[in-house]
């Protein structure tokens, strides 16, 4: 029975690891999945797009971080914020307060210093980190030199962002702030200080956005519109959970195309002229406001058909239910009692005012005399549908040979409309600030550069970035890590998945144990009688069967000792072999006892019987 047990328990424990293990493989594919749409080097013309491999960890190799050599030549901005005192000497905390708003949170007095993450990976690389949350907060920086669209080379921003505490509603974009004398001061810097380009990541709740704006001025009047970036097909999440640097690239061409990639692979491209909105140039035509439709202009598809006459029986005032007339009012049906009566035991408020709240009158009550009848007031037979009812009648629709289509009023030429086949040609670029309001605090940002050669931002971001995130990734390599990767950082769904899947396991090990249990109480039993000797239900068959041997002899002795004769005894084999035995015991006894009496051979057939067991 304990074999028996400790198989069963095996049982359990095969059946608990397999599913842990369906558990295991169902998250890494369903992780891995989920993770193939956005690694799709594919776009919807099937051409292969130009993604950065991401950097691949080498077994063995050391990882040194040093800071990225900068060479003013090759920047129009750059600082990877490790030489603190170099750095918060370029950058300039905003003094202004905004407008339309309460003075005590008009301020932009959110706090910003130059530290190592909170996760330091090396002790020597620093950021420049937004401390406080929910308050204004403003700071940016003159360019090297100033960005001219005019010199037809790309435009390249990079840099880095860590949320360390996560994000729930705030954003960590930056501004390219536009020359001109409103950016001169930057002690003023504020919400309302033109920009050229704003881009970078923006989340409150569930809308997550991946910015591109640009300012646009209409080369006709001067006005500026902000035109939209469309929005990627998937959706960036992950950055604002894993808590991880992260790198933000935008290029924008002069062959008016852009280019937005996250930690080297793209997730939005485009043209300035198509993939934004509003759209650079305004339509041709317009509609004509002064344009209005003809009173006379018959827009519908069907009208009712003019020679379709009523049926004469048709009866357009029948009702759709009428009283059921072969219906009889119930025996003890009340008619003189009301349904409802005046509560007997209410009374009027101390406080009623008649003049003000008018004549009091008692609530009303179900009649009680009404409880054990069919029913109270007047009877009414139940309704039935009525077979003569057929509704109101209605002609049928035909096609309208007047029909003239839908009304539009006449297309006139444009009057603001321009065309700009250069949109790429935009305000140029003097400085650069980060204007934020955030519920998260914490924010890192890091090796921030605007330059106008792409492989510049690449080898940039291979002496920073990708060494830190090698290093990280390398480190990382924990249960917990990769199980939160699989969960892409939603434990509490796969909690209830799991707790899904454990319902059924936990069923069977519950089945298991009774089983268990029950034997190991059989088992108990059976011990405790052994040791008392009880009698059993096996004992008691096993002596109900010796009893009935011994009878079956003692009844074959005398009939040997009168000399029975054979034919008799031959009835049975096994009282055949048993008379033999008795015969023999008999013969013995009469030569040494002659005058043995029916009492000695009722003894000698116990002693075999005792000899037999």
């Amino acid at each position: 029975m304990q074999q028996l047990n400790f198989s069963r328990g095996r049982r359990a424990t095969r059946a608990l690891l397999l599913i842990a293990a369906a558990c295991c493989l169902l998250s890494v594919a369903s992780s891995a999945g989920a993770a193939e749409p956005e690694i799709d080097d594919f776009d919807d013309d099937g051409l292969v797009e130009d993604v950065q491999e991401e950097p691949i960890n080498i077994p063995g190799e050391e990882l040194v971080y040093e800071s990225p050599v900068i060479e003013p030549k090759k920047f129009h901005f750059a600082d990877h914020f490790d030489d603190v005192d170099a750095s918060r000497k370029r950058w300039i905390k905003s003094q202004a307060k905004k407008d339309d708003i309460a003075e005590e949170i008009a301020k932009y007095d959110g706090i910003w210093n130059w530290e190592s993450p909170l996760r330091i990976v090396w002790p020597k690389d620093k950021g420049l980190v937004l401390k406080s949350k929910a308050k204004h907060a403003a700071i940016s920086a003159p360019l090297n030199k100033p960005f001219d669209f005019k010199s037809n080379k790309p435009l390249v921003v990079q840099y880095e962002v860590t949320m360390q505490e996560g994000q729930e509603c705030g954003g960590s974009y930056i501004k390219l702030l536009s020359s001109g004398k409103e950016t001169e001061d930057l002690t003023m810097f504020n919400d309302k200080t033109p920009y050229t380009i704003m881009f970078g990541p923006d989340k409150c709740g569930n809308d997550v956005k991946m910015h591109f704006i640009f300012r646009h001025v209409n080369p006709i009047n001067g006005t500026i519109t902000e035109k939209h970036c469309n929005k990627p097909k998937n959706r960036l999440e992950e950055p604002f959970k894993d808590k991880l640097p992260h790198l933000y690239q935008l290029v924008v061409r002069p062959d008016n195309t852009f280019e937005i990639r996250v930690d080297h692979k793209i997730i939005n491209e485009g043209s300035l002229l198509t993939d934004f909105k509003p759209p650079v140039n305004p339509p041709a035509e317009i509609d004509d406001p002064t344009d209005q439709k003809p009173a006379d202009w018959d827009e519908r598809e069907k009208i009712p058909d003019p020679t379709a006459q009523k049926p004469d029986d048709w009866n357009d005032d029948a009702l759709p239910q009428i009283p059921d007339t072969s219906a009889t009012k119930p025996n003890g049906w009340l008619d003189d009692e009301p349904d409802m009566i005046p509560d007997p035991t209410a009374t009027k408020p101390d406080d009623w005012d008649t003049e003000i709240d008018g004549e009091w009158e008692a609530p009303l009550v179900d009649n009680p005399a009404c409880e054990k009848a069919p029913g109270c007031g007047k009877w009414k037979a139940p309704l039935i549908p009525n077979p003569e009812y057929k509704g109101k009648w209605r002609a049928p629709m035909i096609e309208n040979p007047n029909y003239q289509g839908k009304w539009a009023p006449r297309k006139i030429p444009n009057p603001d409309f321009f065309e700009d086949l250069m949109p790429f040609k935009m305000t140029p670029i003097s400085a650069v600030g980060l204007e934020l309001w955030s519920m998260s605090n914490e924010i890192l940002f890091d090796n921030l550069i605007i330059t106008d050669d792409v492989d510049v931002a690449r080898e940039f971001a291979a002496s920073s970035f990708d060494i830190k995130r090698r290093y990280i990734d390398r480190e990382s390599k924990t249960l917990w890590h990769r199980m939160m990767r699989h969960m892409n950082y939603k434990p509490g769904w796969w909690a209830l998945y799991f707790l899904y899947l454990l319902i059924p396991a936990s069923c069977y090990i519950f089945y298991l144990y009774r089983r268990s249990k029950e034997d190991s109480a059989a088992n108990a039993a059976a011990a405790q009688a052994k040791k008392t000797d009880e009698p059993q239900p096996d004992d008691e068959q096993d002596g109900a069967a010796d009893e009935n041997e011994s009878e079956e002899d003692a009844d074959a002795a005398p009939a040997l000792a009168t000399g029975g004769s054979k034919t008799d005894i031959s009835a049975s084999p096994k009282k055949i072999k048993k008379s033999d035995l008795d015969n023999k015991e008999q013969l013995n006894q009469k030569d040494e006892e002659p005058t043995q009496t029916e009492e000695n051979t009722t003894k000698s057939t116990r002693k075999r019987t005792v000899r037999k067991d």
